[in-house]
């Protein structure tokens, strides 16, 4: 299932609380762990691969991050996703977020497969996560939350993948 990029800014301003900028106010540890822990088991299977996994980021309302070996990846470049703990909401990078204009960039520049990308989002979705695309999450961020102060130009990535 693809989401729109206007249903996934109604969903991101959804989730907009600025009572609860690093975690919504339900916020479950225990399950999110649970869910990024079969999450990293299911893109090791997928791509065959052992996948480094950092987890429970202090101070941040992105929880974790898969990264999968270039080793592993048709072109040679490492896939990172990242999962933030608002939502199920993930982001999906060639190398690194921002090393490129977003995954549609990394592809035409021949540093990602199609099929590994849908490989990711595929695992993604049927886990419940809502893939969320780099290019929208650079945007201009426009809710009610106030932004930390070292925030320059606040994005929708600073709202919820970023440090508080």
């Amino acid at each position: 299932m693809t989401e729109s990029e206007a249903d996934l800014l109604v969903l991101l301003r959804e989730l907009d609380d600025p009572e609860w900028l690093e975690r919504p106010q339900h916020y479950d540890r225990g399950q999110t762990a649970v869910h990024f822990d079969v999450l990293v088991a299911r893109l090791e299977g997928d791509f065959a691969a052992r996948c480094t996994a950092e987890r429970d980021t202090q101070d941040s309302s992105e929880y974790g991050r898969v990264v999968v070996p270039g080793e592993a990846t048709v072109r040679g470049t490492r896939i990172v996703v990242c999962v933030s703990k608002f939502g199920s909401l993930a982001l999906v990078c060639a190398d690194n977020p921002g090393a490129f204009l977003g995954t549609d960039d990394a592809q035409a520049e021949g540093e990602l497969d199609g099929a590994d990308l849908a490989k990711v989002n595929r695992a993604l979705v049927e886990l419940g996560y809502v893939v969320v695309a780099e290019e929208l999450l650079e945007s201009d961020y426009d809710g009610p939350s106030q932004l930390p102060w070292h925030v320059q130009r606040p994005s929708w990535w600073d709202r919820f993948f970023g440090i508080f």
